[in-house]
């Protein structure tokens, strides 16, 4: 059995999925230290105005919360925000009305903690994709078993570019006249639906 340990991503993006193809397996870290600005309380789409980023609002105090105690902020109308944009974004896509609304139904959902919500999102993905993966959140935060371990290896901060995991394959977009490779999974599944396996695989760097 291949398993992947890899911290929690909010609606992640492609590389993420090059990253985990042909695991059985994906470890989510649960007992590491929250880190800022990062992929795990953001995303990025392809909107008429350019690149959006999706950040999920937070409570946490500090550096050193564990991920797995870090709550959503709820006092900001983050919801809504997200639906309209994501709406806005892709309602002209030729899959959008296949997904939106188990994608709308999970944001809205009100999970209290970020690494509930991400779980339950990268299920849907999962799910979307036809992928048999089992997703298991650790118990410690210690050196791993895994066969990957690929905590804090994709940073945003960093480009795609820089590491061994995705080489975009184009494929047509709602916006723009170029292509953006490795936006948010949704950008993929809205605009090829189920083609989205295949386009990964031949996007994927061999290991």
């Amino acid at each position: 059995m291949k398993r992947v340990l890899i911290e929690t991503h909010f609606l992640p993006s492609l590389e993420f999925f090059c990253a985990v193809c042909t695991a059985d397996q994906i470890d989510i870290e649960y007992h590491e230290h929250y880190v800022k600005q990062s992929y795990r309380n953001h995303a990025v789409v392809n909107t008429a105005n350019g690149l959006h980023k999706l950040v999920v609002p937070l409570n946490h105090k500090g550096n050193r919360t564990l991920i797995k105690d870090v709550k959503i902020d709820y006092s900001q109308a983050w919801v809504n925000n997200f639906c309209r944009t994501i709406e806005s974004a892709y309602r002209k896509s030729p899959y959008f009305e296949h997904y939106a609304d188990d994608l709308l139904k999970q944001l809205s959902g009100k999970h209290v903690h970020l690494v509930d919500l991400n779980f339950h999102l990268l299920e849907l993905c999962l799910k979307w994709l036809g992928w048999k993966k089992e997703i298991i959140a650790t118990k410690t935060y210690n050196k791993t078993t895994a066969t990957l371990d690929l905590r804090n290896v994709l940073l945003s901060k960093i480009p795609y570019s820089a590491r061994f995991f995705y080489h975009p394959v184009p494929y047509t977009q709602v916006f723009g006249t170029g292509f953006t490779g490795n936006l948010s999974i949704i950008d993929l599944i809205f605009c090829k639906g189920p083609e989205s396996p295949g386009i990964i695989e031949t996007s994927r760097l061999n290991l």
